[in-house]
């Protein structure tokens, strides 16, 4: 608060009107400033926009292409199950599954499997046009949710490198404001003494 005091009353786009306490320095920093914030702007927006728009068409994509296969367990599972003939929520262990692709080939792979299921026990698996396994595709919600994030972080990524160079530009003008004010003070302020 007592630091306020010193400051004064803040006024805004100071450094566009006519003073004569306004330094050339001051009107860069200005233009500095306002540069920065136009390409911080128009690098992070478009960036983010075409990084949400991507993932979501490839997203799309694999949902639109990935199909659902009933594959069988090739030999029993390890594990047991438990009471009820169920195994505990969510346990799952890897076993060898076969299935048929769309072309007629048979294909095997591994996937996760409730323990102890038994040889020919069905499971739906995920699969491409190739018949190879692939997760299952993100729903249209998840998809969204996941372009939105990507997007964020693309734009926010590509935001930063003008606003962190900006900071560098600003920081080097003022180092050099501070290094005229030493060369002026050193040549005035021998002179304050004799006006005492």
């Amino acid at each position: 608060m007592p630091l306020k005091a010193f400051r004064g009353p803040k006024v805004w786009l100071w450094r566009w009107r006519r003073n004569p306490l306004r330094r050339r320095a001051d009107v860069l920093e200005a233009w500095v400033v306002l540069g920065v914030w136009l390409l911080t702007v128009l690098a992070g927006v478009p960036a983010g926009l075409a990084a949400d728009r991507s993932v979501e068409h490839g997203l799309a994509r694999e949902r639109a292409a990935w199909r659902p296969a009933v594959a069988r367990v090739v030999e029993r599972a390890p594990g047991s199950h438990h009471a009820h003939g169920r195994a505990a929520a969510g346990e799952r262990v890897w076993a060898e599954v076969r299935w048929t692709a769309a072309d007629g080939a048979a294909h095997t792979g591994q996937v996760r499997v409730e323990p102890g299921s038994r040889a020919g026990t069905p499971v739906t698996v995920w699969t491409d046009p190739r018949g190879h396994l692939v997760s299952r595709p993100s729903s249209s919600g998840e998809a969204a949710f996941r372009a939105a994030l990507i997007g964020g972080l693309v734009g926010v990524s590509a935001a930063a490198v003008p606003f962190v160079a900006g900071l560098v530009l600003r920081g080097r003008l003022e180092r050099r404001r501070m290094a005229a004010w030493d060369t002026q003070w050193a040549r005035l302020g021998p002179q304050w003494g004799r006006m005492v």
